[in-house]
């Protein structure tokens, strides 16, 4: 994994976030760029590790506004007023602060969109005739994925569109179990377990990668552990990225309603998959025929299915299911 510090699964989530986002009077103006969404909701399960790259770099604040620079094919940070080059300083605090994060057992990160230090993605880039074209990333942000590389990293800006919102919460959640099964003494069967649990999650999110994670777990016994952790771990974070679509979880939840056909009566079969159509159709939200399903489950006290991640992959309080 990532980070090799020790985890349980009593330890607080703890989330890496951009220090604004927090309420944090950090920007180059002295101000904030505060996300009710992550202080307010999300923030009532999990840690927040804050980081201001520019403050802590020592910039301080305020500050003037810097941008991201192509200098002959070379990406540089550089003051838009005075034109001074503050790539090798950040660089060298972003390697150190992204080193140091490994002690702090992060399983997700926010950062602040557009930021020439903490963007993700599609950051101004401006050319020799200050021509600006949305083609890059923060320099902080590129040490972050560098050194975590299977780590959840989201920009609050994308947050605010529900399906990217519940697949990154998701993966926080994923991504901390994931992280507490490999922090132990782990065996083939602890990875069976793990890996039966999120059977249809991963079915949701890719079907291919559902097939060759079963391959691989298959495959453990003869593998080299190390070998086995560090395959299982790329391949698992990375099926979780594909956004699931309403086709996927549609698949999914007509597979469950296969367990039921024996032991349902015909009213209850005609129920179910007229919720799941229902979700198909856009009439209701995912929730509906997950509610349904998990009455069905407890009902007929189905083993299998109640040990799936796939019917509470997050705290049901915060709601995100009800609008996807």
């Amino acid at each position: 994994m990532d980070g090799r510090s020790t985890v349980s699964a009593l330890d607080p989530i703890r989330i890496g976030v951009s220090a604004c986002l927090l309420g944090h009077e950090v920007r180059f103006d002295g101000g904030h760029k505060r996300d009710r969404f992550l202080t307010d909701t999300f923030g009532r399960f999990v840690e927040w590790v804050p980081v201001c790259p520019e403050e802590e770099a020592g910039f301080g604040t305020p500050r003037e506004a810097m941008r991201l620079v192509d200098r002959d094919g070379r990406l540089r940070l550089i003051t838009v007023k005075t034109e001074i080059d503050l790539t090798e300083r950040m660089d060298r605090y972003a390697h150190e602060r992204a080193e140091r994060l490994t002690r702090e057992g992060l399983s997700g990160y926010v950062l602040k969109k557009d930021s020439p230090s903490c963007g993700n993605e599609r950051v101004k880039v401006y050319n020799v005739h200050r021509v600006p074209t949305r083609s890059g990333r923060g320099l902080f942000a590129s040490a972050l994925h560098a050194r975590f590389p299977f780590l959840p990293i989201e920009e609050e800006g994308r947050l605010s569109d529900p399906r990217i919102r519940d697949n990154f919460v998701e993966r926080v959640f994923a991504y901390r179990r994931l992280r507490t099964l490999f922090a132990t003494r782990w065996t083939v069967g602890t990875l069976v377990r793990f890996h039966t649990a999120h059977k249809l999650a991963l079915m949701a999110h890719s079907v291919v990668a559902y097939n060759e994670l079963g391959q691989l777990v298959a495959r453990a016994k003869s593998l080299p552990r190390p070998v086995v952790e560090a395959q299982y771990s790329e391949s698992f974070m990375t099926a979780l990225q594909a956004i699931a679509t309403i086709r996927r979880h549609t698949n999914v939840l007509q597979h469950m309603a296969g367990y039921f056909k024996e032991v349902l009566e015909p009213a209850g079969r005609a129920e179910l998959a007229a919720t799941i159509e229902d979700y198909r159709l856009g009439l209701v939200p995912l929730i509906v025929p997950i509610t349904l399903m998990r009455h069905f489950v407890r009902r007929f006290n189905v083993e299998y299915l109640a040990g799936q991640t796939y019917l509470e992959p997050h705290p049901k309080e915060l709601m995100l299911r009800n609008h996807v």
